[in-house]
């Protein structure tokens, strides 16, 4: 256990950010899962935008790579795009 009073604040602090850490990535994987499970398009674009939108959020605040964050909007756009492809055909 800790002993000085920066250590202990430290530990606290620690903390707070792995629980909104964890909710952050979360979040991300609910938010992908769904749209990657929807097979209506204009519901699937409408979470595509929810989706890229906490994407980069997490990216600002440092919870992502930005690269990580491009890899899986690039996934979740191709989706939504062959969706829609299928229902011009």
């Amino acid at each position: 256990m800790a002993h000085h009073q920066s250590a202990k604040k430290r530990i606290r602090t620690n903390e707070r950010r792995r629980v909104r850490n964890k909710a952050s990535v979360s979040r991300t994987n609910t938010l992908t899962k769904k749209v990657l499970n929807t097979t209506d398009t204009e519901q699937a674009s409408t979470l595509l935008k929810e989706a890229v939108a906490h994407l980069d959020k997490s990216v600002s605040k440092g919870r992502l790579h930005k690269n990580t964050a491009a890899r899986r909007k690039s996934a979740l756009s191709k989706h939504v795009n062959k969706l829609t492809a299928k229902k011009e055909d």
